[in-house]
């Protein structure tokens, strides 16, 4: 193994600086094409697909759970995948691995959810045995291949208006790799995270940034801006510290 040279912590330094210059403008282009994305026009999605789910059949407006956007994965969990029946594909379940908190994704209106062809049974028992906790459906006809996931994983974006649904962005192949965190997830999406640093086309809706965040079980009780931003100098209750901004996090 041919190692890097070996140099002084000031040297280092410096190496890092340079190449940092690279990482944020890698930055600055992942957040142009999440804008562009957000300006991608969309498909009404015409057909009726019907899902099986825990709690019995369930349509794909049902899969948004009353919120404004829906992104299914599809994974590979099946008779003839490997790993069946088992386990769903490595690369299927690595990625399901990956997934954060969903509570994070629903407070910006947002669900994700998983559709095999599996029946609900064995999903639920893989589910268990894994320890994987988002929502996992069952295909039952032609939703896969209308939308480009028959024969290989891929994630599609929804977002609806009422009852019609609109397709809104596809991911799939080595785009599915960076996909897990919640901003890779919002980033994909007709309305990204919705922060209002964002360049959205005109009557996105946006919140400032920090402030939409709480913990996982205290999203719908929390005030948003109780815990970032300066302290009131006027309450005595207010213990926030004031936030730190590093040179090197924009």
């Amino acid at each position: 193994m041919n190692t890097p040279p070996i140099v002084s912590a000031q040297e280092w330094e410096a190496a890092r600086q340079k190449l940092l210059v690279k990482e944020k403008e890698l930055t600055r282009a992942r957040d142009a094409l999440a804008a562009s994305r957000r300006r991608m026009p969309w498909v009404a999605v015409e057909k009726d697909y019907e899902f099986d789910g825990p709690d019995g059949k369930a349509s794909l407006l049902d899969l948004f759970d009353h919120r404004r956007q829906l992104i299914v994965y599809r994974a590979f969990f099946e008779p003839d995948v490997h790993g069946w029946p088992e386990h769903a594909c490595p690369g299927c379940s690595l990625i399901a691995d990956n997934v954060g908190h969903l509570a994070h994704l629903n407070a910006r209106d947002t669900t994700l959810v998983f559709a095999s062809r599996a029946p609900q049974a064995d999903i639920e028992r893989v589910k268990a045995r894994m320890g994987w906790q988002m929502p996992w459906y069952t295909i039952t006809d032609d939703f896969d291949t209308d939308f480009g996931v028959d024969e290989w994983h891929g994630t599609n974006a929804f977002i609806h208006n009422g009852d019609q649904v609109f397709r809104t962005y596809f991911i799939n192949n080595r785009g599915d790799e960076a996909l897990g965190s919640n901003w890779s997830y919002l980033d994909m999406t007709a309305l990204g995270r919705q922060e209002n640093w964002e360049d959205s086309p005109e009557g996105y809706p946006q919140t400032a940034p920090y402030e939409w965040w709480a913990w996982h079980d205290a999203y719908g009780q929390h005030i948003p801006s109780r815990w970032f931003g300066e302290p009131d100098p006027d309450d005595p209750n207010d213990q926030r510290p004031a936030r730190v901004e590093s040179k090197s996090a924009s």
